[in-house]
């Protein structure tokens, strides 16, 4: 891993410093001595890995994210390691030569343009490109666990318990500190014997669902076009943008992604048909909203970011 200040530079802009920026220069010469050149995050700016990341989370369940890495003929980015996440990796260009351990030894294999493997968590590797540049992407699953799910649900628990001093004296009377640990822990566990699993599953589905990063892209030509937006217009999801309804008597809170929103009750069948098509016009919600209504909320929708307008 090479220190930043060797790829990159600092500037000013308006007066104001910026550093931590790539000199171009810098990086070609690292890349022509056989560094590998890690696009970080790809997925925030590649419209077809965002909504691949996007669309793996929604199935998945657990946060996904993209890095692509071109190496050099000849050279190896890494030396063997392993990593915290489930991985898959697809060859795009060039060859790479794998060296992977498995529990029953190593294991070599070369991928090619439209190969790819799957590595899962903890797995040692490396790899080496060929006699060509190589580029390969990596799809990374960040997995949520069920210690991480009992730990969100029990915080509330934990958090309410005073936060007071020890008793003074219990290095000399450990059993003083032992009958109040005691009592502590009983009461903890009344406590959690009370928890609704229902409940937390459902705080959990609406914290991962609420929890993604906007993905908006064209986000502000469809903002422009919103005053012209009218029964005709095509209108599409957003792939990867969830859509989940939550009754709440009178209201309807709707999950969205980034965010959730609340909007009257009388909006969920039209919201359900909206769910269940890819693509609609705001005419298709006839049966549900009168012209002004289903105006009203298509563009909130686009603004939202889970509709976007298709050109003409």
């Amino acid at each position: 891993m090479l220190p930043e200040s060797s790829y990159t530079r600092s500037a000013t802009l308006a007066g104001k410093p910026l550093t931590g920026l790539v000199d171009a220069r810098k990086a070609l010469e690292l890349f022509d001595d056989g560094a590998t050149v890690v696009f970080q995050g790809l997925h925030r700016y590649w419209p077809p890995l965002t909504r691949l990341v996007a669309e793996l989370e929604l199935e998945l369940g657990h946060p996904c994210q993209a890095n692509a890495y071109l190496t050099p003929p000849g050279s190896q980015g890494f030396a063997v390691h392993s990593d915290t996440h489930d991985v898959f990796v697809f060859q795009t260009a060039g060859a790479k030569q794998w060296e992977v351990h498995t529990p029953e030894g190593v294991e070599d294999l070369t991928l090619e343009p439209g190969l790819s493997v799957y590595l899962p968590t903890g797995t040692p590797h490396a790899a080496r490109a060929q006699d060509t540049v190589s580029l390969h992407v990596t799809l990374g699953i960040n997995q949520l666990t069920w210690r991480g799910l009992l730990r969100r649900t029990v915080a509330s628990l934990l958090d309410a318990e005073p936060d007071t001093h020890l008793p003074a004296g219990y290095l000399d009377d450990p059993a003083a500190l032992t009958r109040g640990l005691a009592d502590r822990l009983t009461d903890l566990a009344d406590r959690v014997r009370e928890l609704d699993a229902q409940d937390a599953v459902a705080a959990e589905v609406r914290r991962f669902l609420t929890g993604r990063g906007p993905r908006l892209s064209g986000g502000l030509l469809d903002t422009t076009r919103l005053a012209g937006l009218d029964d005709t217009t095509r209108l599409r999801r957003r792939p990867g943008h969830p859509c989940v309804l939550l009754p709440r008597g009178e209201r309807l809170e709707v999950l969205l992604g980034d965010r959730s929103i609340d909007v009257p009750a009388w909006l969920e069948p039209a919201l359900t048909e909206l769910r269940r098509r890819p693509e609609l016009r705001p005419a298709d919600l006839a049966d549900h909203l009168d012209p002004q209504s289903r105006l009203v909320l298509c563009r909130r929708l686009v603004r939202e970011g889970l509709l976007e307008i298709v050109a003409s």
